[in-house]
């Protein structure tokens, strides 16, 4: 799994008819200290999340593990939202901070 922030949506009206339903989000990947890297993703969303979150991808054919992507032609899934990252004593990110 890789950690990435949550940077629009995806709307595609025209799709394999196994992805119908399925939400689509772009996210961009973040580094060990939270910066935004210059990779991005389309990724589908089985938990809920929204713009600006720091949210848990899964890649590859994990992606498909998940029991509501079994079958479907997905490389990226969405399937956490993040509350905190810390990395020794240092807190790198907290929900709860972004949400005021």
């Amino acid at each position: 799994m890789q950690i990435a922030k949550v940077r629009g949506t995806v709307v595609s009206s025209y799709k394999e008819e196994s992805l119908r339903g399925v939400k689509f989000l772009l996210v961009q990947f973040l580094d060990e200290e939270g910066q935004l890297l210059p990779k991005y993703e389309v990724a589908g969303d089985v938990v809920g999340a929204g713009i600006d979150e720091w949210v848990l991808v899964s890649l590859g054919s994990a992606a498909r593990q998940v029991g509501q992507t079994d079958k479907r032609p997905l490389d990226a899934m969405i399937v956490g939202i993040i509350d905190t990252v810390s990395v020794g004593n240092h807190l790198l990110y907290s929900k709860k901070d972004q949400d005021r």
